[in-house]
C-alpha cells in the first residue's frame, strides 16, 4: 500500500490516544518515506481544511472533529469478529438494482459498505452474504447504512434458493484461498516479530507501517465467512497476530516518535 503524508499523519494521530503532533514531527515522520516538507505541510493544510485534525496551537495538532467517525471505524477492526456466531444455512441479502448509478460518490460509498460487511454480487443488483455475523438484522443494516448504504435500498434475509443457485453462491467467494492466507500471513507477522529486535529502528518502524496496514486492511474486508467456506480457527488465530502485530508496531512508533523521528 502506497504511504501518502495525509494518511501517514492520520495514522500517528490515531494512534497517539490524543495526543498532539507537531508539524515538525510531521515533517520528520514523513521523511523517512521519503516524502518531503513540501508535501508534509500541505498535507497539514489540507487536513486542517477538511476538519480531521485543529490547531491546538500554533504548529500543534490534534485530530478534527470530522476524524471522530474515522476513530470510531479505525479502531471497530480490533473487535470485527465479535458478533460472528454459527451458520444455520440463512443468507442476508441486499437489492440495490433500483438505486442510480449516476452519483459516482453515492455508489463507491454503497459499494464500499458491502464489500466491508462481505457481501458479493449474485445477480445485477442483488447481493448476498451468509447470516452469520449477529443475531439480529438491524444492527446489520444500521452499520450498512452508517458506512454508505442508501436507506431505499431492500435488506431482508432468505433460507431457501434453488440447487443451481446455491451453487453460484458458493462460488461467489474463495474460502479455500482465504485460508491459505490467514495462515501464510500469521506466518509473515509472527516471523517478523521474533526479528523486528535486529532491525535499526528507522527499518522496523517503516517495514511495521507497511506489514500492519497490510495485514489491517485485510482484516477490515474480510467477508468473515463460516464453514464451510472457512476455517473460522484459522482466522481467529490469524486475527489474534494481527492484534499482537499492531501492539509491538506502535512501541516501536512510540519509541521513534520519544526521540523526534530520528532513528539514531
Amino acid at each position: 500500500m502506497k504511504i501518502t503524508p495525509r494518511k501517514l499523519i492520520l495514522d500517528l494521530l490515531l494512534a497517539g490516544d490524543g495526543q498532539p503532533l507537531t508539524s515538525k514531527e510531521a515533517v520528520a515522520a514523513c521523511g523517512l518515506f521519503q516524502i518531503g516538507e513540501t508535501s508534509a505541510r500541505v498535507a497539514l493544510t489540507r487536513l486542517l481544511a477538511d476538519g480531521l485534525i485543529k490547531s491546538v496551537e500554533r504548529g500543534i495538532y490534534q485530530l478534527g472533529p470530522n476524524a471522530i467517525e474515522l476513530a470510531g471505524e479505525i479502531a471497530a477492526w480490533r473487535t470485527i469478529d465479535r458478533n460472528v456466531r454459527e451458520w444455520t444455512g440463512d443468507y442476508i441479502t441486499v437489492f440495490t438494482a433500483t438505486l442510480g448509478r449516476t452519483d459516482r460518490t453515492a455508489l463507491v460509498r454503497r459499494e464500499r459498505a458491502l464489500k466491508m460487511l462481505g457481501f458479493r454480487e449474485l445477480d445485477k443488483g442483488y447481493y448476498i452474504r451468509p447470516n452469520n455475523i449477529g443475531t439480529d438484522l438491524n444492527p446489520i443494516i444500521e452499520k450498512l447504512r452508517n458506512l454508505g448504504l442508501e436507506q431505499s435500498a431492500i435488506v431482508a434475509t432468505s433460507d431457501h434458493f434453488e440447487t443451481a443457485v446455491e451453487a453460484q453462491i458458493n462460488r461467489l467467494w474463495d474460502g479455500k484461498a482465504l485460508t491459505k492466507s490467514y495462515a501464510a500471513l500469521s506466518k509473515k507477522l509472527e516471523n517478523w516479530i521474533a526479528h523486528a529486535d535486529q532491525l535499526d529502528l528507522e527499518t522496523a518502524a517503516q517495514e511495521s507501517l507497511i506489514l500492519g496496514r497490510s495485514a489491517i486492511h485485510q482484516v477490515v474486508f474480510d467477508p468473515l465467512l463460516p464453514l464451510p467456506w472457512v476455517d473460522p480457527d484459522v482466522r481467529n488465530q490469524f486475527f489474534a497476530v494481527v492484534r499482537h502485530f499492531d501492539q509491538v508496531g506502535k512501541v516501536i512508533w512510540l519509541k521513534l516518535r520519544q526521540n523526534g523521528f530520528i532513528p539514531n
